[in-house]
C-alpha cells in the first residue's frame, strides 16, 4: 500500500471543560503541555503516528478559533489544510467535512481518524496496529474502530462488543462489531469486563475515503447533500465562507450514531497499546507517574509533606509547597487556583461558571 495515499485527521475542536482550570475555551488541553513533557496533546498526536503519514496529508479539523493556535504547533502542516468549523456540531458533521475535502484532493484515499487529547504509551504497537488496520481498509470498504483491551470497570468510556467467534477473513486481528454500548453504570461495566469480548471504544476510526462518503449518502443524505454541493470550491477561497454558511444546518450529531450504528461492514481491531482518553484530572492522575504516596506533580517544583493521592499541575509556579492534602487536585493556571476533591471532580465545570 502506497504511503502516499495515508491520511491523518485530528479532531481538535473540543473545549476540554473538565481540564479547568488549566484548559479554558481560549486555550483548551489538546493544545496544552498536559503531561509537562515539552509538548502538547495535538504535537504528541502527531508524533505518535510516526513516517505513517507524510506531512502533507495531515488534516486537522477544529474551531475557528484555534486555527492561529494549530499552525503555531504543527508548523510542518501545510496551513491549508487546517479546516475550520464555524461552530460546534459533534463528530459527524466533522468528518463528513473532512472526507468530502480530502476526497476532493486524493480520491483513492485512506484515512484515519483520531481525536487530539489521547495518550499512548506504546509507540511502536499503536503504529503495528495502524499500519495492519490501513491495509485492511485498502483492500476493502470495511470501517475499522480500534477497541481498548479494559483493565477496569471504566464507566467514562463507550464500549464495543465484538463478534470474536470468527475473525476477517484478510486479518486474524480484526472482527465484526456486534454492537456499540452507551457509558455503562458501573453494574454494567463490571459484567463487561468479566467478559472477553468487550472494549472500550476510543473513538479511533479506519476507513478508505469512498467507503466513508458512500456511507454518509446512505445514512445521513441531508448531511452528505451539503458537502457534495461543495466539490467544485474545495481548495479555493471561497472554501470557508461556503462552511460557514452551511455547516450550521448540520444536525449535531455523533458520527458513533450517524454511521456506527447504521452501517453493515463495521469491524473492531481489539488493540493493546497503553490507550488513555485523558478525559479528566482522574485520568491525568492514573496516567501519571506517583512517588511513593500516590502524588502526581507536574510543575517545575513541587514539595509535597504528609499529603497522598493528590494530582498538581502548576506549571507556570516556581515553587508549590503542599501539607497535609489526600486526594485532591491543586492546579492553577494565568491567576486562577483551583483547590479541590478528586472524587468531586464532576462538579468542576460547575466551579468554573462553564469557563
Amino acid at each position: 500500500m502506497a504511503r502516499t495515499n495515508n491520511h491523518l485527521v485530528i479532531m481538535a475542536g473540543g473545549v476540554g471543560s473538565r481540564f479547568w482550570p488549566m484548559s479554558t475555551t481560549e486555550n483548551p488541553k489538546q493544545f496544552i503541555d498536559v503531561l509537562g513533557v515539552g509538548k502538547t496533546l495535538l504535537q504528541l498526536t502527531v508524533e505518535r503516528f510516526g513516517n505513517l503519514v507524510k506531512p502533507e496529508n495531515i488534516w486537522v479539523v477544529t474551531n475557528q478559533s484555534y486555527q492561529e493556535i494549530v499552525k503555531k504547533q504543527l508548523p510542518d502542516m501545510p496551513a491549508g489544510n487546517i479546516l475550520c468549523e464555524p461552530c460546534r456540531r459533534n463528530t459527524a458533521p466533522c468528518i463528513a467535512y473532512v472526507s468530502w475535502r480530502i476526497k476532493s484532493k486524493d480520491p483513492k484515499a485512506n484515512i484515519i481518524v483520531t481525536p487530539s487529547d489521547h495518550i499512548v504509551t506504546d509507540k511502536a504497537e499503536f503504529q503495528r496496529v495502524i499500519k495492519e488496520c490501513m491495509q485492511f481498509t485498502s483492500e476493502t470498504d470495511a470501517i475499522v474502530t480500534l477497541g481498548m483491551k479494559p483493565n477496569r470497570p471504566e464507566t467514562g468510556y463507550g464500549y464495543i462488543q465484538a463478534d470474536l467467534s470468527t475473525s476477517s477473513l484478510r486479518n486474524k486481528e480484526i472482527f465484526r462489531v456486534d454492537s456499540f454500548r452507551e457509558k455503562p453504570n458501573l453494574e454494567t461495566a463490571q459484567e463487561y469486563i468479566k467478559k472477553n469480548y468487550y472494549f472500550w471504544n476510543a473513538g479511533i476510526f479506519i476507513w478508505n475515503v469512498n467507503t466513508i462518503v458512500n456511507a454518509f449518502r446512505i445514512y445521513q443524505p441531508s448531511m452528505a447533500k451539503i458537502f457534495e454541493s461543495l466539490l467544485p470550491i474545495y481548495g479555493t477561497d471561497k472554501e470557508q465562507e461556503e462552511i460557514n454558511r452551511l455547516f450550521p444546518e448540520c444536525e449535531n450529531i455523533s458520527v458513533d450514531y450517524a454511521i456506527m450504528e447504521k452501517a453493515e461492514e463495521i469491524f473492531v481491531c481489539p488493540s493493546d497499546f497503553g490507550w488513555s482518553d485523558l478525559g479528566t484530572w482522574g485520568s491525568l492522575h492514573e496516567q501519571s507517574k506517583k512517588d511513593l504516596y500516590g502524588n502526581a506533580s507536574i510543575g517545575p517544583d513541587v514539595n509535597l509533606i504528609e499529603s497522598y493521592n493528590c494530582i498538581v499541575h502548576t506549571m507556570q509556579e516556581k515553587k508549590v509547597v503542599i501539607q497535609g492534602l489526600d486526594g485532591y487536585i491543586v492546579a492553577e493556571n494565568n491567576d486562577t487556583l483551583l483547590i479541590c476533591k478528586l472524587s468531586e471532580e464532576q462538579r468542576i465545570k460547575q466551579f468554573s461558571g462553564n469557563n
